[in-house]
């Protein structure tokens, strides 16, 4: 998975960079702007909903995700919680939900989600509030309390740690940094793809 952030697109088409990065490999696009108006964002998810071939997630706003026609809406622990949000939303609309500690994961395990992103897996300076790292084994700690749904691993990941976060129990990786810091994000997806592949 592939997660925009506003800062690292460096003022380029996101649409562009977006499908730079599926056709090296992302397997889904979570469109994430801290900053931009619900407008922009719902303008934005619509965009990126009709020009990629892979599911298009938005983080934090399920309203804005089911007005844009995304696949789905990613939470995090201080979003509306998810378990009050799956019976208003359409069957096979995806929730998808963070966890970044055991004691988060006991807490919503008995949730209807569709995934869990856990992390961060290693150091990241794109995300202010992430907890101390987890690391492999502390991925893998927490990936055992998953409920029967996938796992990802979010944090500070790049084509070197993939592999030892896949090999720990992920079903796959979020990438923000090591792909919008790169010149190429379409490279750079390949190289964390091909990691673990």
């Amino acid at each position: 998975m592939v997660i925009t952030d506003a800062r690292l697109l460096k003022g380029g088409d996101p649409v562009d960079a977006c499908r730079r990065a599926v056709r090296g490999g992302a397997t889904a696009v979570q469109v994430r702007l801290k900053d931009a108006s619900p407008r922009h964002l719902l303008a934005l998810a619509r965009t990126l909903v009709s020009a990629l071939p892979v599911p298009v997630l938005v983080n934090d706003r399920v309203d804005v995700a089911l007005a844009a026609g995304a696949a789905g809406a990613h939470l995090g622990q201080d979003d509306l919680p998810l378990d009050a949000l799956r019976p208003r939303v359409p069957p096979g609309f995806l929730l998808g939900l963070s966890v970044g500690s055991e004691t988060e994961a006991a807490r919503v395990r008995s949730w209807d989600a569709d995934y869990w992103s856990i992390g961060p897996c290693y150091a990241t300076a794109h995300k202010t509030d992430a907890g101390p790292p987890l690391g492999p084994h502390g991925f893998a700690a927490v990936a055992r309390l998953a409920p029967a749904v996938p796992v990802i691993g979010i944090g500070g990941i790049t084509a070197q740690n993939a592999g030892a976060i896949v090999a720990a129990g992920a079903s796959g990786v979020a990438a923000i940094g090591a792909i919008w810091d790169a010149s190429d994000p379409e490279a750079a997806a390949r190289a964390i793809r091909s990691a673990y592949a």
